[in-house]
């Protein structure tokens, strides 16, 4: 019976299509391979399993419901890990490693793990450090990276190597690649770093260059798809947890107080999401995928009043990206855009504290009221990784090497369902990890903070059988 089900099973549903990885050999046919060093290396000892193999995947779905028609097909990626052969003599290997965008923890234990790994593993000796971001590769020396230099890197915050916005000149970058000799490159950054990583791969492709290019995606948003989360998120919930915490203390020792926090999250709420779930204490979390209103049935102040009389106090958490096309903007604003091209987002928290604070006076003249307003971001970035995090960013760094020596190029390394994957550059470049406000995580926020949907419902003409306008 069994055997029969499975086998329906299989005929409904499509084979497995294995998402196609860039390797050396596409363009260099005659490359040859050797063996992995880690054969001999006297601190592993592999036995079968130990390497990964061209059949060995991870799919990027494991929940389905065989009740629906099949997809087209079940989408996969190669493991990350050890492969049996290489594509680099380690005397040969030339590493730059650089780091974009703003602050992450983590950043450093990314760094030392990828100095580590290529100088333990397998025998690298010559890995540098590009300063400032992209524009290191052209106006700045690369700093020469060593086991003694990294030592204790992992226990600091911020990025040793020094970041920057911006600066991406593709000609002048692909330029020192392949002036400096530099055949490894491995790129840490957000989603726009990722897209100009596959730029960068792009270009050393059309030049013909045997470089291989690889991505580590750093984001503390976690807005970055198909991984299952960016290194330095959950050190991020864990900080942002304790300034919410703090919010609370300041709205509950004030008459009608409220403890408003702003977190990060640009154009995803997912640190506002699990920051409200891990601390209990929040009242009403906003986030960029959701639209609310401030006055009128259903709206933030009449909810936040209700609150205020229940319990005497309220804290109130909003993701840097929320509200953004409700905050009035002068047409400089709407133009304006930071080094990275990126919109320059308007301070939802101050605005909020400020109509909080004239929705009280026109509401309750005279009546005691005060809104705590706590914006922890620069606290949250530069801290160093959490034990969680700082083990995630050992995996991400090993894995990046073990595929850069296996001879894969233009990917990125990161879990998929808890796997280690590799994924083509470009995929993770255009994929976005947004919240679902439909599925049970922000049903789950709902039920904890009892905070309205901000849906606002037609009202009903009985005259003309239809509805007629909207609830205010």
């Amino acid at each position: 019976m069994a055997t029969a089900a499975a086998a329906e099973i299989a005929d409904r549903h499509p084979p497995i299509a294995v998402a196609s990885l860039p390797h050396l050999t596409d363009h260099f046919p005659t490359l040859q391979s050797r063996t992995n060093p880690l054969q001999n290396n006297q601190f592993f000892h592999p036995i079968d399993g130990f390497y990964a193999t061209s059949t060995d995947v991870v799919l990027r779905r494991i929940a389905f419901d065989l009740s629906r028609k099949p997809s087209p097909g079940h989408v996969a990626y190669y493991r990350a890990g050890p492969r049996r052969s290489v594509y680099f003599e380690p005397e040969s290997v030339r590493a730059a490693i650089v780091t974009c965008g703003g602050l992450c923890p983590g950043m450093n234990t990314v760094i030392r793990e990828l100095v580590v790994g290529l100088w333990e593993l397998y025998g690298v000796r010559q890995i540098h450090g590009i300063v400032a971001g992209y524009r290191g590769f052209y106006s700045s020396e690369p700093v020469e990276l060593s086991l003694k230099l990294v030592d204790d890197w992992h226990k600091r915050g911020g990025t040793a190597l020094r970041t920057s916005r911006g600066g991406f000149d593709l000609r002048r970058i692909v330029d020192a690649i392949q002036d400096r000799g530099f055949n490894q490159v491995y790129i840490i950054g957000g989603d726009g770093t990722m897209r100009g990583a596959v730029k960068i791969f792009e270009e050393v492709c059309r030049r013909n260059l045997q470089v291989a290019v690889t991505g580590i995606p750093k984001t503390v948003d976690n807005d970055i798809g198909i991984i299952d989360r960016s290194f330095g998120f959950q050190t991020a919930v864990e900080m942002a947890q304790q300034a919410v915490s703090a919010a609370h203390v300041e709205a509950e020792s004030a008459v009608n107080g409220i403890g408003l926090v702003k977190l990060m999250g640009r154009s995803t709420g997912h640190i506002a999401l699990h920051a409200t779930l891990s601390s209990r204490d929040v009242d009403c979390c906003l986030i960029p995928e959701m639209e609310f209103y401030l006055e009128g049935d259903g709206g933030l102040f009449p909810f936040l009043e209700r609150r205020l009389k229940e319990n005497g106090h309220a804290v109130l958490v909003v993701a840097e990206g929320a509200g953004q096309d409700t905050i009035p903007r002068t047409e400089a604003q709407k133009e304006e855009r930071d080094e990275s091209g990126n919109p320059v987002f308007l301070d939802v928290g101050g605005w909020l504290k400020t109509e909080l604070k004239d929705w009280w006076a026109r509401t309750h003249p005279g009546e005691l009221f005060t809104v705590k307003y706590i914006d922890p971001t620069y606290m949250i970035r530069a801290v160093p990784a959490n034990a969680t995090d700082n083990s995630y960013c050992t995996l991400l760094a090993h894995s990046a090497i073990h595929g850069v020596m296996a001879g894969y190029t233009g990917f990125v390394s990161g879990p998929i369902n808890g796997n280690y994957s590799y994924i083509p550059l470009k995929d993770v470049a255009e994929a976005k990890n947004e919240v679902n406000t439909r599925d049970h995580k922000w049903a789950w926020v709902r039920s904890v903070t009892n905070q309205p949907d901000f849906v606002k419902t037609p009202l009903f003409d009985p005259e003309n059988q239809s509805s007629s306008g909207i609830s205010s």
